[in-house]
């Protein structure tokens, strides 16, 4: 038996030196996106993005969804420095505060002309799209504008968790910039509006579509969709009388990363025309730069809020937990 196994291992060791002698295919360098989960079906922005990208860098994008935008900083937390992610897109100004103070993420030097409602200074987070909040309904229908008609009316709305979604934090933080130390009375108020509260956004709209509430929260960008996509105008968003607040979506470079110049290519490409042009009928926002070719024209007929709330980042996690106490609260009862 001796022979055979010489043989055999001849035959192995002359296959290892075929293999070897042979010049390896080149492995492209990976570059892995954090991100939320509406962001990578063929219909959102993330496939048309990464094709794109993947033309200019020589490398491979692989997006993965990690629930709405507050769970995608969740999960950020819980991996820390281990986390696999070079990037993250889809937080908002909500939670910047929140997410510098992790230490997870690295400064940039991504720079853009930006079209956003307000000037951009911070180096960590790059802005990539924005829209107000709002609440959409059927046109026709008694809508109320505002949150006390709203209270006081029967209309049913279907809104977000603040503790897993940004729509729902946006949501929370619109009612406290609206109304201060009233705002644990506005909840009470509406609680007995409000038909459930989903995890993330799709789940919210997904029920308004199928006439489980009459209004849900979302944004005033939201009826482009169906015009566009559809040809259907029966819906419309209503600006609220307090003023709507805006969000502000923006990604970053994790400090863990071992593709920090990719992921900052990554991060200039989404401030570029070819990617800013993907997000307006994918994403449904307002690009944060605009493409040259402008916007689709059903984005004229948007409404415009009267008056834009927002607070600062760090005003913003500075109210947080309060803000989340009294909505709670209130739900409870």
């Amino acid at each position: 038996m001796k022979h055979l196994a010489l043989a055999a291992g001849c035959l192995i060791a002359g296959h290892a030196a075929a293999q070897t002698s042979q010049t390896p295919p080149e492995e492209l360098p990976v570059l892995n996106v954090y991100t939320y989960d509406s962001f990578t079906p063929d219909w959102g922005p993330g496939p048309a993005i990464a094709a794109a990208f993947e033309e200019t860098c020589d490398c491979d994008v692989v997006f993965t969804p990690a629930g709405d935008g507050a769970a995608l900083l969740s999960r950020l937390r819980l991996e820390g420095a281990r986390s696999q992610a070079d990037v993250v897109v889809g937080l908002d100004t909500s939670l910047m505060g929140a997410a510098k103070a992790t230490g997870l993420f690295a400064e940039t030097d991504v720079t853009a002309d930006y079209d956003l409602p307000q000037t951009w200074t911070d180096t960590t987070f790059v802005p990539f799209d924005w829209g107000y909040f709002a609440f959409v309904g059927n046109e026709g229908a008694d809508l109320p504008t505002s949150f006390r008609a709203l209270a006081d009316s029967d209309t049913s709305i279907v809104i977000q968790d603040p503790r897993s979604s940004t729509p729902g934090l946006g949501l929370l933080l619109w009612v406290k910039a609206a109304y201060g130390d009233e705002a644990p009375a506005i909840w009470d108020a509406l609680s007995d509006n409000i038909v459930t509260v989903t995890p993330g956004w799709s789940e919210a709209y997904g029920m308004f579509l199928e006439g489980e509430a009459d209004m849900v929260l979302s944004y005033t960008t939201s009826p482009a969709y169906h015009v566009i996509a559809e040809d259907d105008a029966s819906k419309v968003a209503v600006p609220f009388e307090e003023g709507n607040y805006l969000q502000i979506e923006v990604a970053a470079k994790l400090a863990a990363t071992d593709q920090p110049a990719l992921a900052d290519a990554f991060l200039q490409f989404l401030t570029g025309s070819e990617a800013q042009a993907i997000l307006p009928t994918t994403n449904w926002m307002y690009p944060a730069v605009m493409p040259d070719e402008g916007l689709p024209p059903a984005f004229d007929q948007i409404v415009d809020p009267s008056k834009a709330l927002l607070m600062s980042p760090d005003d913003a996690e500075a109210i947080r937990a309060t803000a989340l106490d009294e909505w709670r609260n209130a739900l409870a009862r």
